[in-house]
């Protein structure tokens, strides 16, 4: 295994993983919503949060934003960019949303009725719009389409009436646009979910046309799936767009990334990694946190979550995978293995912290973090304040 200093400062360089902006606002769970005094509950203190823990991090450049929840009918996108601008990190992904509103209870682009399927379409074409305006790539709509009991809905006609309107939204797409197609195995529905998996995101994203690509978020899968073989598999078919990272302990937990099973979430870079070796150049694959901090300080949680990240990435950037391959075609399982282990119990936690001083960055991001006294000046700012009953749970 390569024990290289510089292999871990260049994998850093390169890594960037984007915030939600919903990651900054009172949440919850499915039962309610736990308030804190210094959530965000603008847009701009939304800004605010994330250009902090990019400052210290020096690995979030882009704040995903969910149209209803952040850009709603009239927002003045010259504002959004000046927020931009003023707290330093940029539009990433835009997500729209069609699942919240009453009318979507039976489904969206899949809806039986045309009216709600037109209403749906829209406004993902207008979430298009939106991230033309504000030179974002990545559209990444999810879909709650789905139904409860066996007989209510025709799987087959959904399916079709979901991939006409993704084939919309893919020729509104911009000259350097993707389309990000996500699945999720059951809720909120528990019969079926019309996009379930990722041969169904799959099939949706080529049918759609060649921008559009799948979109992986570690919470939506089964007990004890496999997700770097999905990973692998997107992956030599040239489908794997983006990650939404978190950790779950039963089902779609929205835990912070890494604190039930890190081991995970390196194997998952330790695939890309592999496959980039092979082939001798990076994969496009947008990383994005996705995650529902309903007891812990938000920008503290997002902090942690990025430094987590960071380190499981730089373990994987230790991999010696020409090692690797050799014991994999000797059929040295145990030696196979090793290199693997061996990179994740290796304490990379020197070589990161080198590699923040040395690009001037907090050597801690979280104790920088809560001795700048940032949690004290938002409550004091924003505690006062009603907040928004807009959240992600």
């Amino acid at each position: 295994m390569t024990h290289s200093v510089e292999s871990v400062h260049q994998a850093l360089d390169t890594f960037h993983i984007e915030l939600p902006s919903w990651g900054f606002s009172d949440t919850g769970t499915r039962f309610g919503k736990f308030l804190q005094a210094s959530a965000a509950s603008t847009l701009a203190e939304k800004f605010a949060d994330a250009g902090q823990v990019h400052l210290l991090t020096g690995a979030c450049p882009t704040v995903a934003l969910h149209v209803l929840w952040d850009l709603p009918a009239g927002t003045d996108m010259n504002e959004v960019r000046r927020l931009t601008e003023l707290y330093g990190v940029k539009t990433g992904s835009i997500n729209p949303n069609v699942f919240q509103d009453q009318e979507y209870k039976h489904g969206s682009l899949a809806n039986e009725r045309p009216e709600i399927r037109k209403r749906a379409l829209q406004h993902i074409l207008d979430s298009v719009e939106f991230a033309k305006a504000l030179a974002s790539r990545d559209v990444a709509p999810w879909f709650a389409d789905g139904s409860n009991y066996p007989g209510s809905a025709n799987i087959r006609r959904r399916k079709q009436w979901l991939t006409e309107g993704l084939q919309q939204v893919h020729k509104a797409l911009g000259e350097n646009q993707r389309l990000l197609v996500e699945y999720k195995p059951f809720e909120p529905f528990f019969y079926h979910m019309d996009v379930a998996d990722w041969g169904m995101a799959l099939l949706l994203a080529r049918a759609a046309g060649p921008k559009a690509r799948v979109l992986v978020d570690t919470g939506h899968h089964y007990q004890a799936q496999n997700i770097e073989q999905i990973v692998a598999w997107l992956l030599s078919e040239n489908m794997l767009g983006g990650f939404h990272f978190n950790d779950r302990r039963y089902a779609d937990d929205d835990l912070t990334m890494g604190s039930i099973d890190p081991y995970q979430v390196f194997r998952i870079f330790a695939e890309i990694g592999h496959a980039e070796w092979e082939t001798g150049r990076p994969a496009d694959i947008a990383y994005m946190v996705d995650q529902s901090h309903n007891l812990k300080n938000k920008v503290e949680a997002m902090i942690q979550t990025v430094m987590t990240a960071q380190q499981l990435y730089a373990k994987a950037a230790l991999i010696d995978h020409q090692a690797l391959e050799t014991a994999r075609n000797e059929q040295r399982i145990i030696d196979a293995e090793n290199v693997l282990k061996d990179a994740f119990e290796t304490d990379v936690r020197p070589k990161v912290r080198e590699w923040r001083e040395r690009r001037g960055l907090a050597p801690d991001p979280l104790l920088a973090f809560r001795e700048s006294g940032y949690t004290e000046r938002a409550v004091r700012e924003r505690g006062g304040r009603k907040k928004g009953e807009a959240s992600y749970a």
